[in-house]
Order: C-alpha cells, then structure tokens, then sequence
C-alpha cells in the first residue's frame, strides 16, 4: 500500500498519524519490524502497543532495554509529529530513558503513550510512560525533538 508522495507532502503530521493509524498509509518499517503499532492519535498524543517476544531478548533472559526506548522514542516522536503542519519535519535530538521492570517475552500486550509538554518554533518535548497489561509502569521517559523546516 502507498500514497502518492505529493499528497503525503500535503498531509500535517496528525493526518499522517491517523492515515497510518487506519491502514491507509503503510507503517514505518521499524514498526513492522518490531511488531508495534499506533492505536491513538490526536493533537500532541500518540499511543503505541506491541507484544514482546523472545526475538527481542539479550544475554540476561529478559527483553532488551533497546526495545522500551524504542517504542518510547517512537511515541514520544509521533506525538511531536501530531503537533506539525503539512511539510515540517522533525528529529530527536536527545532521549532520555528510565526503567523500572524488565520486559519478559509473552508478557503480554504493553502501551506506550506519549504526550507533548511544549511545541515551539524550533523545539518541542514530550514525556511518555510503558506501561504493562496491569497498568504497571515499565519506563518512562522524555524527549526533546529539534522541528525541521519551520
């Protein structure tokens, strides 16, 4: 499935949100990758869920802490994401990630949401919380995103 390019150069961040969100618009590839998704979208909002499972393990038997901050990363972006018009862009310039709980293989669903605390011209940043199927806090986290072509 793929979108004409001009179009998608006319959609802001939150309608491109909610194409992929609805399967019009294909998911990033580390989304497939990593089996995660977006659920929920809306201005400055941005919730993903994914189910560990033992392709994402390390050394110690439990998932890598790269997987949390990825789906953290992704949230908090697509949050910023949400907040942009058609034609701007952005990147994160720093990630800040705490864990609290490991992340074990067939725990289950987990959902990350993100949420923008402050948008400006130039900069924006968001905090998010993981969270497991009981509402347990797994990380949490926050982000500081430079916006492109402002």
């Amino acid at each position: 499935m793929t979108m004409a390019p001009d179009r998608l150069a006319t959609m802001t961040g939150l309608e491109t949100m909610q194409a992929i969100c609805a399967g019009e618009l294909p998911p990033p590839t580390i989304a497939t990758l990593l089996g995660m998704h977006p659920v929920e979208v809306s201005e400055g909002v941005a919730v993903f869920e994914m189910r560990p499972d033992e392709r994402m393990m390390n050394p110690i038997g439990s998932v890598h802490g790269g997987i949390a901050a990825t789906i953290l990363d992704s949230c908090l972006g697509c949050a910023v994401h949400t907040t942009l018009p058609a034609g701007v862009g952005y990147t994160t310039a720093q990630l800040n990630v705490h864990y609290l709980r490991a992340m074990q293989p067939g725990m289950g669903l987990v959902r990350a949401t993100g949420t923008v605390i402050h948008r400006g011209r130039k900069q924006a940043t968001a905090e998010a919380k993981l969270v497991d199927a009981l509402g347990r806090v797994l990380a949490h986290g926050t982000t500081t995103c430079l916006i492109l072509g402002a």
